[in-house]
């Protein structure tokens, strides 16, 4: 079954790099580094690191808080973040300026993998979330560098594929792979593709650990002055392909029905800035980006046939939308607003981050795709910390009523830090059970 694998990844490989290599022509981060992901580029300076991956821009914040407690604990290894989008990468960048190396994993070939481990030499592999690599586990194994699945989750949906695929890696699974399951019921699905019953345990899911930057608060209120005065604010936030028609179709119904609400749009992808922009543009949106506000030398311009406004937040308080056109900004902006839809739930993406707007106090709307974290989205919603809307309707007539009603913003957000704070300690329970494996010791079998 290896061997079909195998060649079946070589064949595939051609067609990912084309792909690739086609999203560079219009977002030129694609091209940046591209030979990592064939086990290319730097490694740390000394052997024996912490390797940490991360897929993408969710995973990345969500290790936020573990890259920072190995720092501190482990200041004399070499830590290295990995992650597969250049969202993601540029991310990590931002978080972990110092002392920690962030690339790109290879893609999964046997020859990738074999360059990639030369280089970045791990003492310890720990993977977010579940990503399946056969091959790199199959090294992880053959290198005897041990495998911590951290935050890992499996879906009742999942489980066949999972045991379809368990016998490229049953040996490691079997033997070598520390699994941290999110809950009882994903360490019992691990159990049942053959992991090693001593060595699954249940330790919680660290993305309720995450820690807010100490300034969010005034740079959300910096931001809502700046941009909408006195008026409501609502952030759609990481849109993708077919939602932003959605919610500007929800923002006319919430201004028709009396509000003179500002709408902050923040496409996921900044290959999609461009492409957003246009369409607000073709259908007549008063709205502002972001990117030329911060560039104040050339004048803030509006979607109004690109004519240029005067002043800064005179300008957008004037437009219905807000486009941020730029990354990082996204939890300020959720900071600034009333009420908050999670994007990539409308379309079958299967959703983002819903914790950090319930963490900075703002109510949270999401679609019915949200298979990315099920599991956080329905206590969330079972919870009232998240409320769920299936069309540009529905959307519409809650983001109106939630606007219309301070009180009942104020309860749901005051249930959401509730549920943030019973959920928390999933990042220590983490640490013990890293520790060991870190060391060079076993792990307790005790889960």
């Amino acid at each position: 079954m290896r061997f079909v694998y195998v060649l079946f990844a070589y064949l595939l490989a051609p067609v990912v790099c084309g792909v690739m290599l086609w999203r560079g022509v219009r977002d030129r981060s694609y091209w940046r580094n591209f030979g990592e992901r064939f086990g290319f580029g730097p490694g740390p300076d000394a052997a024996g690191s912490i390797w940490v991956h991360a897929v993408s821009v969710g995973e990345v914040q969500a290790a936020a808080s573990l890259v920072t407690a190995l720092r501190e604990r482990y200041p004399d290894l070499p830590l290295v973040v990995t992650t597969v989008t250049p969202t993601g990468a540029q991310r990590a960048r931002e978080l972990f300026r110092q002392g920690v190396l962030v690339r790109y994993v290879p893609y999964d070939l046997p020859g990738s993998v074999r360059r990639f481990f030369d280089r970045v030499r791990p003492r310890v592999a720990i993977i977010l979330e579940t990503e399946l690599w056969p091959t790199l586990y199959h090294e992880c194994g053959k290198r005897r560098v041990p495998l911590v699945l951290a935050s890992a989750r499996i879906s009742p949906r999942s489980v066949g594929r999972y045991r379809r695929l368990a016998g490229l890696f049953r040996e490691t699974l079997s033997h070598g792979i520390v699994i941290a399951a999110q809950s009882d019921g994903d360490a019992e699905r691990f159990r049942s593709i053959g992991a090693n019953p001593g060595k699954t345990h249940v330790t919680g899911n660290i993305k309720f650990d995450f820690t807010l930057p100490e300034d969010i608060v005034p740079r959300g209120a910096d931001l809502r002055a700046r941009y909408a005065g006195d008026r409501p604010v609502w952030v759609a936030g990481s849109t993708h392909e077919g939602e932003e028609d959605i919610v500007i179709e929800a923002h006319r119904a919430v201004r028709a029905a009396g509000h003179d609400a500002l709408l902050v749009l923040v496409p996921r992808h900044p290959n999609r800035f461009a492409s957003v922009a246009d369409r607000l543009q073709s259908q007549g949106v008063q709205f502002m980006r972001r990117t030329a506000d911060i560039g104040r030398e050339s004048g803030p311009e509006s979607g109004n046939g690109g004519r240029r406004q005067p002043g800064g937040a005179a300008g957008a308080a004037r437009g219905d939308v807000l486009l941020v056109d730029t990354l990082g900004e996204l939890l300020a902006f959720y900071a600034a607003s009333d009420v908050a839809f999670v994007a990539g739930s409308l379309v079958p993406i299967g959703g983002h981050n819903l914790l950090e707007p319930v963490a900075v106090g703002v109510p949270v709307l999401t679609g019915p795709h949200v298979f990315n974290a099920e599991d956080i989205a329905q206590l969330l919603v079972d919870e009232g910390v998240a409320l769920m809307v299936r069309d540009a309707d529905d959307l519409a007539a809650t983001v109106a009523a939630l606007l219309a009603d301070a009180a009942r913003r104020r309860r749901i957000a005051d249930a959401g830090l509730e549920v943030l704070a019973r959920n928390r300690g999933a990042l220590a329970r983490l640490l013990l059970l890293l520790g060991p494996v870190i060391e060079g010791r076993e792990p307790g079998s005790a889960n």
